[in-house]
């Protein structure tokens, strides 16, 4: 197995500034792609969703809990599926206390397709806190592009409050919910990485393909 090249302490301090500028270069970068976000146009929400929470049915407004900010991750749980999805579970897994977000007028809640039934022995399963809603019997995954022909997806969406008038200001799916995910920030920083076939890394070090090794977190002794 091909290793990095070993060096004095001289030597690697000088290797890690140059990577430094880098690293700081992308983070300029990263505020700039923010500022822009923050900026994008938006739209108004017009039709009306009777979601399903613990406390009964519950508008889209309703999920804001009178705070003006409101982030939805559209949590992949097919009507018929037994369990929700594992990635999807490793990004919940990865929240932190909601205190800090609240404190920035901002909630956070979790929409799925699966009927509340099944939902809440899950969340129970997993340890969680976090609202989550079913979406069953209403057209709001299908609005939201998470429900498709081709089965359940994933996504995330951000929505603004206005009084009772409430607007999408922004959606991402596939590798843009990975900045929510802080398990792939620290693998990123260690020599392996992900050990994911797609990833640049020296010859022989270890790679399987990405998914098949991420698991629920009270699955991970079976494997």
């Amino acid at each position: 197995m091909n290793m990095p090249s070993i060096v004095s302490r001289e030597d690697w301090q000088m290797a890690r500034d140059a990577l430094l500028r880098k690293e700081k270069a992308a983070t300029r970068a990263r505020d700039d792609l923010a500022a822009e976000r923050r900026r994008l146009p938006m739209f108004r929400i017009e039709k009306k969703y009777a979601l399903e929470g613990p406390r009964g049915k519950s508008s889209l407004l309703d999920l804001f809990e009178g705070r003006l900010q409101l982030i939805v991750y559209h949590f992949m749980f097919g009507v018929d599926w037994e369990q929700g999805c594992g990635g999807c579970s490793m990004l919940v897994d990865n929240i932190g206390h909601p205190a800090h977000l609240h404190a920035r007028d901002v909630s956070l809640a979790l929409v799925s397709r699966a009927p509340l039934a099944k939902i809440e022995p899950f969340k129970e399963r997993m340890g969680w806190t976090l609202p989550w809603y079913s979406s069953f019997g209403t057209d709001f995954n299908d609005d939201f592009g998470v429900t498709t022909d081709e089965g359940e997806v994933f996504g995330l969406s951000v929505f603004l409050r206005d009084g009772d008038d409430v607007f999408q200001t922004y959606f991402t799916n596939n590798r843009g919910v990975e900045n929510f995910m802080g398990v792939f920030a620290f693998l990123d920083v260690v020599p392996y990485g992900r050990k994911e076939e797609w990833e640049d890394s020296l010859s022989g070090w270890p790679q399987e393909p990405p998914y098949q090794w991420w698991r629920h977190h009270d699955k991970y002794d079976e494997s």
